[in-house]
């Protein structure tokens, strides 16, 4: 048996993710439906200790004490990344967007406890098997998961990344030919249909930058996300003090979109979105690579069909509801492309949404007010919703 420190199983995460890496880039299957390279190349150790585990043997044993930071560092950034000034660039369209988003949201959830009820399993069951893990993707799935286990969902790790890998496949499959659909069934045309170049997804505000500038907007962004982390506890420790079960990162989540809404309104800071964003990218990849080489694969057993059918039901619910959304957006082309993008994120990832919509526009040209409404929305505000609406109904049925 490997027994590692917690320096050790960081550094063997890293690796891991580099294997994953190598497998996306080699299979190409995996690239084309946007599997996270850090989850494929945890799920080949997750498999190795699981062919362990299965002869009686423990391969390895781990040292996760640095798994939470990393996930409440993710997720930080999250909110030092949502600034409200992102929502007056195409106001109304995000908002509607996301209340469409948030709503669905809510009705995975009661279609997901409907099918565990059904199996005779924990109405939660259904809640993880819902938008924790379909609209919050494996990140949001793996962090709620010690929620779930204390309320008495087993094996709620397995499940949320089992849900969420399938979610993300899923999502790839359906989101472009759901869009297709409603593009040829209309009519439409792009606005310029002879341009098939993905619009930029989200435009740096930074230009060229010195090596000093680059330093010390590093700095500046790492310093802001601890200082949101420290902060945030006290917040989670003072709401989970009224009795309300939250996952650990809500805290530190909302004092960083508080600082960077000051910093937005005062300058004091200027902090910088893709500095941010690459750290919070760093954080995340290292977290689902230690968080998967850790799974109990074994737990799952008996639970493929629940999953298998709540997933089904899931695929067929969102592609009807594409065409809410199409028709809520404006019933343009770029609505059809924001309605796969939909699929997209609702069943996987923001990577997911892109990849579909980057798939519309190299045929029928680009759809600019999609690529600046879908990412704000998937990359940034669903993952507040998405959380009230998880600890709300964990809250409700814990």
């Amino acid at each position: 048996m490997l027994q590692l420190d917690a320096v050790q199983t960081i550094a063997l995460a890293g690796l891991v993710l580099f294997l994953g890496y190598f497998l996306c880039r080699r299979i190409p299957v995996l690239g084309r439906y946007n599997l996270p390279p850090p989850v494929i190349g945890g799920l080949v150790v997750a498999l190795a200790v699981w062919a362990a585990h299965s002869r009686g043997a423990t391969l390895l044993q781990l040292d996760t004490s640095l798994q939470k930071p990393l996930m409440v560092a993710f997720f930080t950034t999250i909110g030092v990344n949502a600034s409200l000034r992102l929502l007056k660039v195409s106001g109304r369209q995000v908002v509607v967007f996301l209340l469409l988003a948030s709503g669905f949201a809510v009705a995975q959830n009661l279609l997901g406890i409907a099918v565990a009820l059904g199996f005779g399993l924990d109405p939660l069951f259904g809640v993880l098997a819902g938008s924790t893990t379909l609209a919050g993707g494996p990140a949001t799935g793996l962090a709620f998961a010690p929620l779930f286990e204390e309320a008495g969902v087993a094996g709620a790790e397995s499940i949320a990344v089992a849900a969420a890998m399938a979610g993300i496949v899923l999502g790839g499959l359906v989101g472009a030919p759901a869009a297709t659909m409603l593009i040829r069934r209309h009519g439409l045309v792009s606005p310029r249909p002879d341009d098939h170049r993905a619009p930029v997804e989200q435009a740096s505000l930074d230009g060229p930058m010195t090596d000093a500038q680059r330093e010390s907007n590093a700095l500046k962004s790492i310093v802001a996300i601890l200082v949101a982390m420290w902060a945030g506890a006290w917040v989670s420790s003072w709401i989970s003090a009224t009795g309300i079960t939250l996952p650990a990162y809500v805290g530190a989540m909302l004092v960083g979109a508080m600082l960077r809404n000051l910093d937005d309104r005062t300058g004091w800071i200027g902090l910088s979105v893709p500095t941010t964003d690459l750290i919070g990218n760093v954080c995340l990849a290292l977290f689902l690579s230690v968080a998967l080489m850790d799974l109990k694969l074994w737990e799952l057993a008996g639970l493929a069909l629940p999953l298998l059918v709540n997933l089904v039901l899931q695929v067929l619910v969102v592609a009807a509801f594409c065409v809410v959304v199409f028709r809520r957006m404006g019933r343009d082309y770029d609505a059809a492309v924001m309605g796969g993008g939909f699929i997209g994120f609702m069943l996987g990832t923001t990577a997911n949404a892109m990849a579909v919509m980057r798939t519309l526009v190299e045929r029928y040209g680009i759809a600019p007010r999609a690529f600046l409404v879908a990412p704000l929305v998937g990359a940034f505000f669903i993952d507040f919703s998405n959380a009230l609406i998880i600890t709300g109904f964990l809250n409700l049925l814990g």
